[in-house]
């Protein structure tokens, strides 16, 4: 096997984080470019920290430029969840737009910036963590509209994507991925006391077995931390 370069975006929150250090593991892997907003180092020879603003094109570009080789594997990492309406009386412009920007947003821009970094001559793969309440035929409770809607609107990105992207590249696979629920800082307001959730590090190893698995037939879907596909 060829060496791998990873781009893995959102590296200082939990998930982002974790993959980082589970893909470190491979000996097969030769660069991990570990991206975020802060710049956060992280302790692995593999691993190379850049800083990045995910909705500013100049510095997506100048970032993109500064990668001196091509990548096997682009994964979005990026997401935000803050105060998810109850009621249509919760709904704001202020927050749709917030959640669009934190969770719709980064993963199209950054896909117009470093999908042409992709080798041509190889199967490589561009993933975005996505969420199950953003499946429109999955919703059965309703409510937490902005977010619900953000992730609906990055699946639609997603498949867009992938449609687009089998054009130019065919041997690149689009996908989505739902991490499962995890103990991180954007679950914390949320979790219920007789609820389990998976570590970081659990919900990256199952993320990475997911993606191993992907081929050209899985080009456009959502897929669960198990490896379950989602609908849209």
């Amino acid at each position: 096997m060829k060496p791998l370069n990873i781009a893995i975006f959102g590296s200082s929150g939990a998930i982002g984080k974790a993959l980082c250090f589970e893909f470190s593991k491979n000996n097969s892997v030769n660069n991990i470019f570990a991206f975020s907003r802060n710049g956060v180092e992280l302790d692995h020879q593999s691993i190379i920290s850049k800083q990045v603003n995910y909705l500013n094109e100049n510095s997506l570009t100048e970032t993109s430029q500064s990668l001196e080789c091509k990548l096997d594997i682009i994964i979005v990492a990026i997401g935000a969840l803050e105060q998810p309406e109850k009621s249509i009386r919760d709904i704001s412009s202020v927050k749709f737009i917030d959640m669009f920007n934190a969770n719709t947003i980064p993963t199209a821009l950054i896909a117009k910036y470093f999908l042409p970094k992709l080798y041509k001559d190889r199967i490589t793969k561009f993933a975005s963590i996505s969420a199950r309440v953003g499946s429109i035929e999955d919703n059965e409770l309703g409510g937490w509209y902005s977010y619900r809607a953000s992730k609906s609107a990055l699946n639609m990105v997603l498949k867009g994507l992938s449609i687009e992207q089998k054009r130019s590249n065919p041997n690149s696979i689009i996908f989505g991925l739902h991490p499962g629920t995890v103990d991180s800082k954007l679950s914390k307001p949320f979790q219920k006391k007789d609820k389990e959730y998976f570590t970081p590090e659990f919900s990256a190893e199952k993320l990475v077995s997911v993606i191993d698995t992907k081929t050209v037939a899985d080009n456009g879907k959502i897929f669960d931390w198990d490896n379950k596909i989602i609908p849209y």
